[in-house]
């Protein structure tokens, strides 16, 4: 089974994102399964196109992006990516859209199929703060979120896939006095117990689909 994982280039000023590091530090297989990484651009359109090759050059079982969720002091598992883009801060682009849909009548939110609470609770029980969260924010990171759910069936239909977003680096946050942070290290391990659990959950459903009736 083929594992994607992607990251974001810096943005807003930032010299690092630690999506981007993440890809750096992650191994090679998880489980035994091959891990594949994507440093996607941190801009809106373009994002996409450069995440749909890849889903469509590997038929992920599980695709996993990750960003940047500055001031958030845990590993942010997202439940629902919404029908929207409006952002802050102009993407690396230039570009900077507000209160515009991502996909003119398209359904308001779509959900992660990635098994959001285990993972959660997967952390917590390793000494990781993680929580589930309602809300990826309407920047680049949400655009690809929904994107990704709305693709995901046809690129690999039989394929599970969700966003995650991770903490300053504590380098990021000595540039942001009183902004929570936490270490690359600990970030990669979050990352793959992630992974382990999603793969767990995929031979789980392999596993009921093969029992005799």
């Amino acid at each position: 089974m083929n594992v994607l994982v992607t990251g974001f280039e810096p943005f807003g000023g930032e010299s690092v994102n630690p999506s981007a590091l993440l890809l750096e530090n992650l191994p090679s297989r998880v489980a035994g399964h091959p891990v594949h990484t994507q440093l996607l651009p941190t801009a809106f359109g373009h994002s996409l196109e450069v995440l749909c090759a890849a889903l469509e050059r590997l038929k992920p079982e599980v695709t996993l992006l990750t960003g940047e969720a500055g001031g958030r002091a845990y590993i942010s598992a997202e439940q629902v990516a919404i029908n929207l883009q409006d952002a802050r801060i102009p993407d690396n682009s230039g570009f900077q859209p507000q209160d515009q849909e991502i996909e003119v009548g398209g359904p308001d939110g779509l959900f992660s199929t990635l098994p959001v609470q285990q993972v959660v609770t997967r952390l917590r029980s390793a000494g990781i703060p993680a929580q589930r969260s309602l809300s990826a924010g309407a920047f680049v990171c949400n655009y690809c979120f929904y994107g990704l759910m709305r693709r995901l069936p046809t690129a690999a239909p039989t394929g599970i896939g969700g966003f995650v977003h991770l903490p300053y680096l504590p380098e990021q946050a000595a540039r942001h006095l009183g902004s929570p942070s936490m270490a690359a290290d600990l970030q990669s391990r979050a990352i793959r117990l992630a992974l382990e659990v999603c793969l767990e959950q995929i031979e789980l459903r392999g596993s009921k689909a093969a029992r005799p009736d």
